[in-house]
């Protein structure tokens, strides 16, 4: 089931797989035991439910069995925002994980009906054809890979597979609440329409990625600490997708009328976290700082360079950030 092109990836690397024990990350437990893939599991509890305390000595029980090491972090109490500020503690964990133990590669479960969730909502908020294709394969971060081995596989194919070995796995309730966005867009748009139209779905997907691939320049993003900068491409779209692909290595999510103000503003701050200026050979992105004291020698020559006023105060306070933006201007 899972594609020799990311079986090769994995082999001979050093992997860790998030893991849930429900059925999309069970499945893809077992799979890569099946390849003889080496692993190990990391765990996130948010202690929602009394489920929660199953789940992990779940965990805990099938790493033993197996020989891995099993990593769990007891989340805590999240008071809104729930969706965003769990997603941002994954990955927080996650990345300490890989950068601590060396970790190539992030195993996450994510499945064909995911993607054509994130789809859904991103065509019904205003996107192009970079967002519509949504989640690659792969995706590369700082100092690991993320990689999504069953984005070519449906839910019901991965419950199907545990069935066979009657392998127990666990459903999350939460996933059951249509108000939660994603449930409404799966229970009433994606899987009905995945039960129906599976092998379209499929084959739109594989048309999808060949168009992104032909239409968006990758950028050589280079990074100073928190400070990222690459040299403008041939199109602005192909620069803010990959503005918006940085971020999303930075937790943080463009909206949909955030990339439309990349198109009209030189410079714009995001979720006051980031500033983006977008010079006229160069991007710039930079963590958004303010009320910074800064000398007046520092004022006068960031003038003379025309250096963006927002950029600033970070600059200000990273002298390698600012003498690499000297020396591209």
């Amino acid at each position: 089931m899972l594609k020799d092109k990311i079986l090769s990836h994995l082999r001979g690397k050093k992997n860790l797989l998030a893991f849930s024990c429900g059925a999309d990350s069970t499945a893809l437990f077992f799979l890569l035991l099946k390849h003889e893939i080496p692993f190990d599991i990391a765990t996130v509890n948010y202690s929602l439910r009394e489920q929660s305390k199953q789940e992990v000595a779940y965990a805990e029980a099938l790493a033993k069995e197996h020989n891995l090491t099993s990593y769990v972090f007891n989340a805590p109490k999240i008071e809104q925002n729930f969706e965003a500020k769990a997603r941002e503690i994954r990955y927080d964990f996650f990345s300490k994980l890989s950068q601590t133990h060396g970790y190539e590669n992030l195993l996450t479960a994510h499945h064909l009906g995911d993607r054509f969730e994130w789809m859904l909502m991103q065509f019904c908020k205003g996107a192009g054809c970079a967002e519509l294709s949504g989640m690659q394969n792969t995706q590369k971060r700082d100092s690991y890979t993320i990689i999504r081995p069953l984005l070519h596989l449906d839910k019901q194919e991965l419950i199907e597979y545990l069935k066979s070995s009657n392998t127990l796995y666990f459903e999350d309730e939460s996933n059951l609440d249509e108000s939660i966005k994603r449930n409404y867009f799966r229970h009433n748009h994606t899987t009905p329409l995945l039960k129906k139209y599976l092998d379209g779905i499929k084959k739109s997907f594989a048309y999808l990625d060949e168009d992104r691939d032909a239409l968006i320049e990758e950028a050589d993003i280079k990074n100073i600490d928190e400070f990222a900068y690459f040299k403008r491409l041939q199109t602005q779209r192909s620069d803010i997708y990959a503005i918006d692909k940085y971020l999303k290595s930075q937790l943080y999510m463009l909206s949909a009328n955030e990339r439309e103000l990349l198109r009209e503003q030189e410079t714009l701050v995001v979720g006051r976290k980031f500033v983006i200026n977008q010079s006229k050979e160069f991007v710039f992105v930079a963590p958004y700082v303010t009320k910074v004291v800064m000398s007046s020698e520092f004022k006068e020559e960031c003038r003379v360079l025309k250096i963006e006023p927002k950029l600033r105060n970070y600059l200000y306070k990273n002298q390698e950030a600012f003498l690499k933006i000297k020396e591209l201007l």
